[in-house]
């Protein structure tokens, strides 16, 4: 084919893809201009999660009349003005394309209002008066459609700033407009986006709405914990805030960290920002929730802000179109000194566990076992059995008393020698032929069946051995498989048992659970949770099904992520049984037993939900190899 030069339409609706991706890549770039031109009251209104309408006012400098017409231009920026610039860029937006690409692929309306010029006092030669006059035709407005002006006339604006509506958003794409999620998913993409510059802006007051609902109204607060308190629907003494200079790299780090009261299912309360510009960092975020093992239990993250201002020069933020990424000249320092600040913060000024009275009254109920679950004996060491082999010559008999029925199901023996795969069923991603994944299933499952309990490493992993090979068990996998399973089965069968709760845990939900929930609260109550709006930002839990150890975690699952609405039963039963197993459980040997026993009498046991092992097998040659043996 010859080589062609696009025409110019084409050309703006690539670029506009490159940037605008949905609803809230729209927003995400106006809230930046907005504080670009430095408001202090930014309201943006949405009907159809962005795809009718996203309206956004704001009280910045306003726009001339003359850049009007510049400004929807490809590359036409008021931030930069040559390549030295991008070292000591300062603002938000710089590359000029924002604006150029919404105008591309939607209808726009801009009306802006610059400040107006006071009249100059004069007097002519004459000795009369000078009559002048202030610049009243300060506001403008603007119309395109596809990147076409359609008109530019003078328009009445009561004050100073900008305001733009955009409409028949991917009208001219419709692949793009095609592939939009569902209103909830969208709103929920909208909120996580409007959502940090709110944090980051503490003196400024931030408005969304979505049709006649508001979501988010933020008044200035008097610091970052009142505004993040406020924003995310939790307690202002659960924080912690503290600010560091940071001379041998010319930068300040300001860090709001939630204490252990703070316990989230997901890192969806986590926001960095480098020269006040939200970013994804993944060496940043990995130290910050390493730190944090120290003091919160597995399976839970924390709520914190990250605000690091740098010496512009000592950082790239031109690496892709929507600008989340950035490099630091020397980020391995500067993570290692906000892994040293937030350590040294958490063991200073962190609090103790509390509990408050909802969660006293519902405590007793989440500390029951849930049917399906190991035996509730207590443990009669306070240590966890640790290589303990049993001695007693009944104990073979006494694990084998608490034996349940097994299934002859799909699996295999890992080759000769020692293999990392588990030992795998249907739904394994391990490549195998068939033949091999049926040969050894009785015999795999008959040796895990016979083998014996001999301990546990650190709470975490069950030994079992047997004539010639050693068991390894992952106990959080192996219950999470045992509960998905039962779980799934009663959701199919329509006959989840569930607890009514004599007294309701309240949840306080952030504004992207509280999308989520409004438009999935029929489908929660159908897999056995049951859920009623106790005020604007709390809901209260009436039922939930008797499987499910930690409702409360289990249910912010369910409401992050995909649209749980859309969700299948078996995705529901998945995500649920995800949040609801807590490792670290320390099982005594009947317990373990009894686990084992439940494992077996799954459709698939060798897997958990998600695809991990539950069980590894370590034959007797490959510890001789290890030692040298053979």
């Amino acid at each position: 084919m010859p080589v062609l030069v696009l025409a110019p339409d084409v050309i703006a609706k690539i670029a506009a893809g490159e940037v605008v991706e949905r609803p809230a890549s729209v927003i995400k770039e106006l809230v930046e201009n907005s504080l670009d031109a430095g408001s202090t009251n930014i309201e943006v209104h949405i009907k159809d999660a962005g795809k009718e309408l996203i309206h956004i006012k704001d009280d910045g400098c306003g726009i001339a009349k003359d850049d009007l017409e510049q400004i929807f231009q490809r590359h036409a920026t008021s931030k930069i003005s040559n390549m030295e610039d991008l070292e000591k860029l300062a603002s938000m937006g710089f590359r000029g394309e924002a604006l150029y690409s919404v105008a591309a692929v939607s209808d726009i309306i801009l009306r802006s209002k610059t400040p107006v010029i006071p009249a100059k006092a004069g007097i002519q030669k004459s000795g009369s008066p000078i009559k002048t006059f202030g610049n009243d035709n300060s506001a403008w407005e603007i119309h395109l459609q596809g990147g076409k002006r359609l008109d530019l006339k003078p328009t009445a604006l009561s004050a100073q700033g900008t305001e733009i509506k955009i409409t028949q958003l991917f009208y001219n794409t419709p692949a793009r407009r095609k592939f939009l999620k569902s209103t909830t998913a969208e709103m929920q993409q909208i909120v996580n986006v409007f959502l940090p510059y709110a944090l980051l802006y503490p003196q400024k007051r931030f408005v969304l709405t979505h049709g006649e609902r508001s979501l988010i109204d933020l008044k200035p607060a008097f610091s970052a914990i009142d505004r993040i308190a406020d924003a995310l629907n939790l307690e202002s003494k659960d924080f912690i805030e503290t600010t560091q200079e940071f001379v041998e790299l010319n930068s300040r780090v300001r860090m709001v960290l939630s204490n252990i009261n703070v316990q989230r299912p997901r890192r969806d309360l986590q926001f960095i920002f480098v020269n006040n510009r939200p970013v994804e960092s993944k060496n940043l975020s990995f130290n910050l929730n390493d730190i944090y093992r120290l003091i919160l239990p597995p399976g839970v993250y924390p709520a914190f802000l990250l605000d690091i201002q740098i010496d512009p020069s000592e950082v790239d933020v031109n690496i892709h179109p929507t600008k989340r990424e950035v490099r630091i000249r020397q980020e391995a320092r500067l993570v290692s000194f906000v892994r040293h600040l937030t350590e040294y913060t958490l063991m200073q000024q962190g609090q103790a566990k509390t509990l408050s009275a909802d969660e006293d009254k519902a405590a007793p109920m989440h500390q029951r076992s849930a049917p399906g679950a190991w035996p509730t004996n207590s443990i009669t060491s306070p240590e966890q059995i640790v290589f303990n082999p049993m001695s007693s010559p009944n104990s073979e008999s006494s694990i084998e008393s608490h034996f349940l029925p097994t299934e002859k199901l799909g699996g295999h023996t890992i080759g000769d020698n020692f293999d990392t795969r588990p030992a795998l069923g249907r739904s394994s991603h391990w490549q195998t032929s068939e033949t091999s994944l049926f040969k050894n299933a009785d015999n795999m499952q008959d040796k895990f069946a016979r083998a014996r309990y001999i301990g546990s490493f650190i709470h975490k992993y069950l030994i079992f051995e047997t004539d010639q090979s050693m068991f390894l068990v992952d106990q959080h996998a192996a219950q999470e498989r045992i509960m998905f399973e039962k779980f799934e089965n009663q959701i199919n069968a329509g006959t989840i048992e569930i607890q009514h709760l004599l007294t309701p845990i309240l949840l306080k939900l952030t504004p992207a659970e509280h999308i989520a929930w409004e438009e999935s609260a029929q489908q929660l109550k159908t897999v056995g949770i049951e859920t009623t709006a106790f005020d604007d930002d709390t809901i209260a839990i009436q039922t939930q099904p008797i499987l499910l150890k930690n409702i409360e975690n289990a249910l912010r699952v369910l409401l992050s992520g995909d649209d749980i609405a859309r969700c299948d039963r078996t995705t529901i039963a998945r995500r649920a049984c995800k949040a609801s197993i807590v490792s670290g459980d320390r099982l005594d040997v009947s317990q373990a037993a009894y686990q084992r026993n439940q494992l077996l009498a799954c459709k698939d046991p060798f897997t958990c939900p998600h695809g991990r092992p539950t069980v590894v097998e370590l034959k007797e040659s490959f510890l001789d190899k290890q030692f040298l043996r053979i």
